[in-house]
């Protein structure tokens, strides 16, 4: 039952961009086009889900003194194998999304799982943590990327040659402009608070109040622990 909810809570209730506001700077990046950000999610993924295994493996082999350290360094292996696999198989996406690949290295997705869940629970559950938390974020990169191609282009580019053409002729290119990544989020961040307080209500609950577990409340530094 807890490897279930871990894998549901990282869709759902603890979604990393629509929850926990966390790793914003490539979910505006790449969020132009559907591709880049399948692709961005799908190597987050791999990413989240390795790291959590061996980190959850290692959690009392590691000091506590340097546990970030060894955090950064067990991701790092694992972003750079990723960051060579796409460029052996998948070189256009992989110039298309640049940097951002090697940034997931220090993405606060990836260290915030590892520090709040894989340190503390058992490598069953902290894969399924991981795999929760990496379809969470590539869903929420979809969406945004969807919304922001479909009226920026006027098309939807799912992967290679498969695409959506001309759905519509009237184009925003604000879209797909770094505003029009701020705005979209901001949107879909209100409409997803709009449809849990509507839930809540119905149900008979109170509205859901912001979460503690977002970057404010991360155990990984000092204003944390304040």
């Amino acid at each position: 039952m807890k490897t279930w909810l871990a894998f549901w809570y990282g869709i759902f209730k603890n979604n990393p961009t629509f929850r926990l506001v966390l790793g914003l700077c490539p979910t505006l990046a790449v969020t132009t086009s559907l591709e880049n950000a399948l692709g961005m999610g799908l190597a987050a993924s791999f990413v989240l889900v390795c790291s959590n295994g061996i980190i959850s493996a290692l959690r009392k082999l590691i000091p506590a003194a340097v546990h970030i350290p060894c955090y950064i360094v067990i991701v790092a292996t694992f972003v750079t194998a990723t960051d060579l696999l796409m460029q052996a198989y998948l070189p256009a996406l992989s110039e298309s999304l640049g940097i951002f690949i090697p940034l997931i290295v220090v993405n606060c997705i990836i260290l915030g799982r590892a520090e709040a869940f894989a340190s503390k629970n058992g490598v069953i559950d902290s894969l399924a943590d991981g795999l929760g938390a990496g379809v969470g974020f590539t869903l929420a990169l979809a969406l945004i990327a969807a919304v922001r191609e479909i009226l920026g282009a006027g098309s939807l580019t799912v992967w290679g040659d498969i695409a959506i053409r001309d759905i519509h002729s009237s184009t925003m290119v604000l879209a797909i402009l770094p505003a029009g990544g701020f705005i979209t989020l901001g949107l879909l961040l209100a409409l997803i608070n709009h449809l849990g307080a509507v839930w809540a209500r119905r149900h008979g609950e109170p509205p859901p109040l912001p979460i503690n577990l977002d970057c404010r409340h991360c155990t990984a530094c000092p204003a944390g622990k304040a």
